[in-house]
């Protein structure tokens, strides 16, 4: 489903509280806006039933990569909304660690003393090489059945969160627009301390959305896989451009 890699997409989430205090984070919503029998009159349309959808997500899922970190993922609960809710956090620059919990990395945040400069360990980088693996993993061209026969219960989820006017598809594409558009850093990040923590040195950097922040600690590496992937899943979807997505 292209919503799971795209919310793997941002798989720094361990590595995001230990740099900078933490932002409020964006609430899962795992309940319809409107109680069962509020629907409109004008809207005759069946309604969708997301509940005891997971064992079909799981088993369609199951056969878009045999990754064991990407199997790992299958696990959580309530696939659908925590998928689309992520996507949606991500398509506004938003954290979306309150929904992607499952995808913290083992292992603490680390530096490297050089010239009298704090920089990012090459062992930080690390604990991300399990997420990237899998989300370079993932079959392209499978995602795109799955999502065709997932696409009404996406769409469902999406429309008890999403504002006004846009589309499951518009925010996969500024989600993905967010995350290809950050640049791969050339040489090393310098932090520098922020209370307890850390924060960029580079004011360009510490400026980013939460959710592209997620995708720099992940390391260059990592980076340029996640988006070559990225970049395969949109095309296969026939995605929108982000600044076509961003159209009224």
């Amino acid at each position: 489903m292209a919503a799971l890699v795209v919310v793997a997409l941002a798989g720094g989430i361990g590595g995001y509280l230990l740099m900078r205090e933490p932002e409020p984070p964006a609430a899962v919503r795992t309940e319809p806006v409107a109680a069962a029998g509020t629907q409109s009159q004008a809207d005759t349309r069946p309604q969708v039933q997301l509940s005891g959808t997971d064992p079909r997500v799981r088993e369609l899922l199951r056969g878009l990569s045999s990754d064991a970190e990407f199997l790992r993922w299958l696990s959580a609960e309530d696939l659908v909304r925590r998928f689309v809710s992520a996507t949606n956090a991500v398509a506004e620059g938003q954290s979306p660690r309150t929904q992607l919990s499952f995808l913290a990395p083992a292992g603490g945040f680390r530096i490297n003393r050089q010239a009298g400069r704090m920089v990012v360990a090459p062992e930080s980088y690390a604990r991300f090489d399990g997420i990237a693996r899998a989300v370079a993993s993932v079959n392209a061209q499978g995602v795109q059945r799955v999502y065709q026969e997932l696409k009404p219960f996406l769409d469902a989820a999406h429309a008890e969160i999403a504002p006004p006017g846009r589309t499951l598809e518009q925010a996969l594409a500024q989600a993905i627009g967010r995350l290809n558009g950050v640049a791969v850093p050339t040489g090393t990040v310098e932090v520098v301390p922020k209370g307890a923590l850390y924060a960029y040195a580079d004011p360009r950097l510490e400026a980013l959305g939460g959710a592209e922040k997620h995708l720099l600690r992940m390391g260059p590496d990592n980076m340029r896989k996640v988006q070559a992937k990225l970049s395969e899943i949109a095309s296969a979807l026939g995605l929108p451009s982000p600044e076509q997505a961003k159209r009224p």
